[in-house]
């Protein structure tokens, strides 16, 4: 974490030296903003949160950070206050005091990712290196306490409306209970860990009108004695799949894996090692399309925003058919009916197959990032080189989310039917937060 602050002091040093233009100005381009996004999610794989409870961190830190990029350029962007369940602001205090907008957006992009991501302290060191970069570039002290005050009073409003999302009550819910029967999720290996997160469809959403609100239609009922039957055939589908992938097939499953922590087992050593989960790779991929984009700060705050939205809303759209449905993963079924020392190429996760997570959001922030850069985007994602998987270049976010799609079905994780309904409702959630939300004037 240390190296990516004095990577930031430089950069931004550099910036600032070589690109200032004559009117003071300090925080302006996509970098700034992508290398803060990215901090947090250096704090988010550090603690281990699960994909779903990481969109939640990133969905109200970026909500804050957009909040103060809506007030300081009204003529640009509206503000989310009465778009978003049960969210209003009111910032009309600050209306004659000289604010740097852009930086206060980071201070409470900050002050509430760390908030609801925990541990306290966890953004500290940074904040301070914004701070400190700030002052250093000579930025009026009255507007660098101002900037503060607002970037507080923003972050407090949004830190009430979050405790309101029902996460807390969900700590103390019910256990999800495991039944051995025909076609029912249970634990799988080498972990075998509770079903993650079962309440998280009692989580209220940001734009959907609730959880249930794009409910797809029922899974194959499953039947294993039948092997003319579909459900059969898609099981077979998965085992025939991972016993004959190619080079290819291996690195897109493992490209878009994006497990937060897999279990290792050697012998009798047991470790785990962290990636980030799928709305981190998402986040990191807003951050590589607003660098190539060349999109102003404020561009890059709103598009990470609705990006964020459109995966929290994506998760609770999914969990909500997880637990309705239950279905057993493949590895199970494969294990259990056709061979008991098949594995899957990526560690199952813990929670029902139907629908699948990463293909449902994906398709979502795909909806976004649409929206905000257009149909046909050339990229190259190098969000995996970090953990030494090679790069992949995509013509647009579509077919990076339906690359995506295809990866779950290379892993053994998930029954292809699944990945194609979840590719075609995570759309449906992304297209209508993206037709409901005006965020651009």
């Amino acid at each position: 974490m240390k190296k990516l602050i004095t990577a930031f002091a430089v950069l931004l040093s550099l910036y600032s030296c070589n690109n200032k233009p004559a009117e003071k100005t300090y925080f302006t381009d996509a970098f700034s903003y992508s290398k803060t996004v990215k901090e947090l999610n250096e704090v988010v794989k550090f603690v281990g949160f699960a994909p779903i409870v990481a969109s939640r961190n990133y969905a109200y830190a970026n909500i804050a950070a957009y909040e103060c990029i809506a007030a300081g350029y009204p003529k640009e962007y509206n503000s989310l206050s009465g778009q978003i369940n049960g969210f209003k602001i009111d910032v009309s205090s600050f209306k004659n005091d000289q604010i740097d907008y852009e930086f206060a957006s980071l201070l409470a992009f900050c002050k509430v990712g760390e908030a609801v991501t925990f541990p306290e302290g966890s953004m500290k060191e940074y904040v301070d290196s914004l701070k400190r970069f700030a002052d250093e570039s000579g930025m009026p002290s009255k507007m660098f306490d101002n900037s503060v005050a607002f970037a507080d009073s923003v972050s407090k409003t949004v830190l009430a409306w979050s405790k309101k999302d029902n996460y807390a009550q969900t700590r103390s819910a019910s256990r999800y209970t495991v039944l051995d029967s025909p076609g029912r999720w249970v634990p799988t290996p080498p972990a075998y860990a509770s079903a993650l997160e079962p309440h998280w469809t009692e989580i209220r959403t940001i734009v959907m009108d609730s959880a249930n609100q794009f409910m797809p239609p029922r899974p194959i009922p499953f039947n294993v004695t039948d092997k003319n039957g579909a459900y059969y055939k898609q099981v077979m589908a998965v085992k025939n799949a991972v016993d004959s992938l190619t080079d290819e097939q291996k690195h897109i499953a493992e490209f878009w894996d994006d497990l937060g922590g897999k279990l290792n087992v050697v012998g009798h050593i047991q470790f785990v090692t962290k990636k980030f989960s799928p709305p981190g790779h998402w986040m990191n991929i807003v951050g590589i399309a607003s660098q190539k984009a060349k999109a102003s700060f404020r561009k890059t705050v709103a598009a990470y925003t609705l990006t964020s939205i459109c995966m929290f809303d994506g998760f609770i759209q999914c969990w909500d058919e997880k637990f309705r449905s239950n279905m057993v993963r493949p590895e199970t079924v494969i294990n259990k009916y056709i061979d008991q020392d098949w594995r899957p190429y990526l560690q199952t996760p813990p929670f029902p197959e139907y629908t699948c997570g990463h293909s449902t959001v994906s398709s979502a922030a795909a909806e976004a990032l649409t929206k905000m850069y257009g149909e046909n985007f050339n990229y190259t994602d190098t969000s995996e080189l970090e953990f030494g998987i090679a790069n992949r270049s995509f013509t647009s976010f579509k077919q990076a989310s339906d690359e995506n799609n295809m990866a779950r079905f290379y892993g053994g994780i998930h029954f292809h039917p699944s990945c194609l309904v979840s590719t075609e409702y995570g759309k449906r959630v992304g297209s209508f937060i993206v037709g409901k939300l005006k965020l651009e004037k």
